[in-house]
């Protein structure tokens, strides 16, 4: 049953649940202030959702009382691919109402929040049942530097949260700890910092902050509560029948996605009228097109070809008047693209630039091993120590457990680049003893890693 604290606490928000979205970087201390969250009197009844970049999950083994409302998402990022999947799972959680009085959503490492916490406005139902209670962003005092200007991610989940706890404050100077705050500060100013070692803060600091600011949300990014596109513009054209060129300078990319389809509408409808359509060719099969070849209209995505400083030129044949919406991967402005006819550059009659969706660092991959039996502790441990000399610097971040010979416990650990830090678990008491490992970083070599995992068997 709740208590009145809780039953307040829900009332205020209008009968809606309220929502904590846990994120930080790869490592940052998440899962222990989950089990902080989880283990600690507070009178709540807490339903906990987890989110996991990899291959395998290994979280819920590592979360107390998991037996309980735990959800495991671990086929994606939660701001990307499956954030269906969240409001499925949401939707799920509602039919339980009686079960809880309050959620946690943690995400990957890699997670941008704004794409989930524009859930909880842009969808009717999660709008009026639940209540985005605030995002709470852990940083590894120790690590965050290597990450910070180069992670669009890392710099997304400083910037949108309410609370930020400097987390791992043992492991670097004061001067340290002070300058990374001010420059954290300086990226967010509104939200409450705390400090903390082994993600120990006070719960009241963290849950129940009150509201999500979503001004504020709308002054980091416009778009905030619009959908995300596979496509950053759109321009809509009047255009007699003949032949035309599109005009590319060089850009950031060495290639321009482009579509182009026949409407029946004109200015900004034709625009909305064409948008699923381009959505469809976005997602599927790509054409490349080298310069002086021609654009294929309501076909496949085109990829345009870009190698050198151009100027680049491709055929836009019409085949009938009317009016074609031109959509590009990324702004034309970035590439000085135009599209000419023959009396020189033609202007869209209606345009409009469209929130790009989320994207990863493509070098950051997963990799997962599992293996049943038991290790042999020399092997692993040096098998170990050798990893993490020759690639820590690579490995964002490694989490698992692993059945070590002669032990009755399981030997659970993490890491972060080159800490690694241990401990004996919970005892197997009869379940099957496996090894579970799961590593995210850079240049990550499947092979050679399952190879050297394997030999550790005894």
């Amino acid at each position: 049953m709740a208590t009145a604290m809780d039953e307040v606490a829900i009332d205020k928000h209008n009968g809606r649940v309220p929502v904590t979205v846990l994120t930080g970087f790869l490592g940052s201390g998440k899962t222990t202030l989950l089990n902080r969250i989880l283990s600690e009197q507070h009178g709540k009844r807490i339903a906990v959702i987890e989110n996991e970049f990899g291959e395998i999950g290994v979280d819920q083994e590592l979360v107390i009382g998991a037996e309980e409302e735990l959800f495991e998402m671990n086929n994606g990022c939660i701001c990307c691919t499956v954030r269906g999947d969240l409001i499925r799972i949401l939707g799920t959680l509602m039919k339980r109402r009686e079960k809880f009085d309050y959620i946690l959503i943690e995400t990957t490492g890699l997670a941008d929040p704004g794409p989930v916490a524009q859930t909880f406005f842009v969808d009717d139902e999660m709008r009026d049942k639940l209540h985005l209670d605030g995002i709470v962003t852990l940083v590894d005092a120790r690590h965050v530097l290597l990450h910070l200007d180069d992670s669009s991610e890392a710099q997304e989940q400083i910037a949108f949260a309410d609370v930020i706890i400097l987390n791992k404050t043992d492991l670097v100077s004061a001067d340290e700890l002070n300058a990374l705050e001010a420059r954290i500060h300086r990226m967010n100013a509104n939200a409450k910092i705390l400090r903390s070692q082994q993600a120990d803060v006070p719960i009241p600091e963290i849950l129940d902050q009150g509201g999500f600011d979503l001004d504020r949300a709308l002054e980091i990014d416009d778009k905030f509560l619009e959908p995300e596109y596979p496509f950053e513009w759109g321009g809509a054209y009047h255009l007699e029948a003949g032949d035309y060129r599109a005009v590319l300078q060089g850009g950031p990319d060495p290639a321009m996605g482009a579509f182009v389809v026949p409407v029946y509408s004109r200015g900004e409808d034709a625009l909305k009228a064409a948008e699923m359509a381009a959505v469809l060719a976005f997602s599927g099969e790509e054409q490349s097109v080298q310069p002086g070849g021609e654009i294929a209209i309501g076909d496949h995505l085109q990829q345009l070809q870009l190698e050198g400083d151009g100027p680049f030129a491709f055929l836009l044949r019409i085949p009938k008047s009317g009016v074609y919406v031109v959509f590009t991967q990324h702004h034309p402005d970035e590439f000085e693209m135009q599209l000419h006819g023959a009396a020189g550059p033609l202007e869209a009659e209606a345009s409009r630039a469209f929130k790009p969706d989320h994207e990863h660092d493509e070098e950051v991959t997963s990799v997962g091993l599992v293996t049943d039996g038991d290790m042999d502790p020399r092997r692993f441990n040096e098998w170990m120590q050798k990893l993490l000399m020759e690639k820590g610097t690579d490995i964002f971040r490694m989490k698992g457990f692993v059945a070590i010979k002669g032990k009755n416990e399981r030997f659970l650990f993490q890491g972060v680049h080159m800490l690694f830090d241990g401990k004996p678990d919970k005892p197997w008491n009869g379940a099957p003893r496996k090894s579970q490992i799961v590593l995210i970083g850079r240049n990550l070599n499947r092979e050679e890693l399952t190879e050297g995992f394997l030999a550790c068997r005894c």
